[in-house]
């Protein structure tokens, strides 16, 4: 799927070059007035429209609705303001597009799996669900800026709302972009993280809610996948969507992990055990592309570099796999973690928020981090506004990561750039927090713990909407929907002294699925851990990988030193530390060659600047 919004103006679709500079779409939605309001290409199934006189609202994504259920929406809302909230009850994925009486709203979700970027080509404003067609017509190049945020391990708002692309945006969170009829602009919040106050048991409920509704969203076609890792998350997926009534058959899908000592395999052979209606796809680790397999190879998504790149090829043979077995729907328990698992940070926040209560957990967590009772107290006694935290982040960007042992304010880690980022680069990145944090950028909540959940799920959600776009070149869309916006609003409500109980891992998620999904599966409390795997794929792929370490884009920027990269790429490495912080590295780096190939293909090879 994709798709270009356009203006209700007269001159809307010669700025957009439609279709003298693009291919014939598949698919155009018109305004009211005749004129091209979206034109790109979706599947049948993708699309959900409804009409009322002027008033036109369109659905890209998956979705728990009918016609009916969207013109009755429609009906009832005189004005594009009201639109966001009668939505909010329909379950699912989706682009809210809408066109009112000449003026356009052009929504995505919280998460950013499905995402909305503009710009304005000569004064009307255009918006798309992905940056490069928007740069393309707005002659915006690549941004090397940015390109160094994606150098940042825990790259922090508002850092993490840019686009890669000169002269275009991405919309902040929570808003959704108003075009006028004269084609200029605004962006309007909707949506804010709802106060953290509710007892677990309501909480539960909305989130056991949710998920059956973002379960029902993708089971339309009856025929679904979904991983079966053994891990709670995907295991509980699983169990929900075998329990949907849209279901008629089920592929579950596990990959071997590299380690032995992984115990996921064990449980997920307990957790098929509960499904003996459904197909079973276990796919050997000898059979899966390691980690890096198949790079250097330009890659046709010029968005972002993608932050699980060393996955690529796994996850499109994983994706061919299931198109083999007709299954077009893949679900991953992706964005459970990041809503029920709290970050160490959190720590700092429950502190504040309930002292008493606290003492319990800080021991345990200490225990965990083996954070050393000085640092932790010294931890605790500071409290820093947002602003505050940025300035404090620009003077530690170099400063070594000392894992574990280090703890953390209420925002979060601290951004940090490996070493082989070059000085003006790392002056670069400094530049830009402080300059967010005296222009005063807000966080996504007051709330400390809040804003850490939604940084989470943001992360997660490019990540998502990335792999989606890869694995449908297989015919098999990806969906999280623990990443769904009626998921992490229900997630969100839960008090900070309910998110944390001795001897359970995530104590939301159990609670909500407690009488839905059997016991067993809701008190494993091991995880596996895959550091093992990204060190086999080095192994099989060093030569591939030093290949993209030769007359590297990134060192032609002057981003980074190409020989201390090699040496990183040529050296054993004992811990994961060393060694995962070159992974976003190597993902720019291939990033950067896609762009320049494309230029190369389409004949407009202008260098990268």
């Amino acid at each position: 799927m994709r798709f270009l919004v356009l203006p209700d103006h007269r001159l809307g679709a010669v700025a957009a070059g439609v279709p003298s500079r693009h291919r014939e779409p598949d698919g155009i939605l018109t305004h009211a007035s005749g004129r091209p309001w979206v034109v790109g290409s979706w599947a049948d199934d993708e699309i959900l429209t409804a009409s009322v006189g002027t008033r036109r609202v369109a659905l890209l994504g998956c979705f728990a609705a009918t016609p009916g259920d969207l013109a009755r929406v429609v009906g009832h809302c005189a004005t594009l303001d009201r639109l966001g909230d009668a939505l909010r009850a329909i379950p699912g994925s989706y682009h809210t597009l809408a066109s009112f009486d000449g003026e356009t709203r052009a929504q995505g979700s919280l998460s950013g799996v499905r995402e909305i970027f503009h710009t304005t080509v000569d004064g009307l404003t255009l918006a798309a669900d992905r940056p490069d067609p928007l740069a393309a017509l707005s002659g915006g190049e690549v941004d090397e800026t940015t390109v160094v945020c994606h150098l940042l391990a825990q790259p922090p708002w508002p850092l993490t709302g840019r686009t890669a692309w000169r002269s275009v945006s991405c919309l902040r969170p929570g808003h959704w972009l108003r075009v006028r009829r004269d084609g200029s602009h605004h962006t309007v919040r909707w949506w804010s993280p709802p106060p953290a106050d509710q007892p677990i048991g309501r909480s539960a409920r909305q989130v056991l809610t949710a998920l059956r509704g973002a379960v029902s969203a993708r089971t339309r076609s009856g025929v679904v996948g979904c991983d079966l890792s053994g891990g709670l998350d995907s295991t509980s997926l699983a169990l929900l969507t075998a329990a949907d009534e849209g279901c008629r058959r089920l592929v579950t899908v596990r990959k071997d992990a590299v380690d032995p000592a992984n115990d996921d395999a064990w449980w997920a052979r307990q957790a098929a055990g509960y499904l003996p209606d459904a197909e079973s796809l276990v796919l050997p680790w000898s059979q899966v592309p390691h980690s890096f397999a198949g790079r250097p190879v330009p890659e046709d998504d010029l968005e972002a570099p993608y932050a699980w790149w060393r996955t690529t090829a796994a996850m499109t043979y994983v994706a061919e796999r299931l198109a083999a077995r007709e299954v077009s729907v893949h679900l991953t328990g992706h964005g459970g973690d990041e809503l029920f698992h709290p970050a160490p940070s959190f720590f700092h926040a429950l502190a504040r928020r309930a002292p008493l209560r606290s003492l319990t957990e800080l021991r345990v967590a200490r225990s965990m981090y083996r954070w050393p009772l000085g640092a932790l107290v010294r931890n605790l006694l500071r409290d820093p506004s947002y602003g505050q935290w940025l300035h404090a982040a620009s003077r530690s960007l170099t400063t070594p990561i000392r894992g574990p042992r280090e703890p953390l304010t209420g925002w979060g880690h601290h951004p940090r750039l490996p070493f082989w980022v070059t000085a003006p680069a790392a002056d670069v990145c400094r530049r830009l927090l402080r300059d967010a944090a005296e222009r005063g950028a807000e966080p996504h909540s007051p709330d400390p713990a809040q804003h850490e959940v939604v940084q989470a799920v943001r992360r997660c959600g490019t990540s998502v909407r990335l792999t989606d776009r890869l694995t449908s070149r297989s015919g098999v869309s990806y969906h999280a929907p623990y990443l769904d916006d009626q998921v992490l609003e229900a997630a969100l409500t839960l008090r900070l002294t309910d998110r944390t109980r001795p001897g359970l891992t995530k104590p939301l998620l159990t609670a909500a699925l407690r009488g839905t999904v059997p016991d067993p599966v809701l008190e494993r409390t091991t995880k596996g851990e895959f550091s093992a795997d990204v060190y086999a794929g080095v192994r099989r792929h060093r030569r591939e990988l030093l290949e993209l370490g030769e007359d590297m884009r990134l060192a032609r920027l002057g981003l980074v030193d190409p020989v201390a990269v090699r040496s990183v790429l040529l050296a054993p490495h004992p811990t994961p530390r060393s060694f995962i912080p070159m992974v976003s590295t190597l993902a720019c780096e291939s990033w950067l060659r896609s762009v320049e190939a494309a230029r190369e293909r389409t004949g407009a090879a202008k260098g990268i600047r």
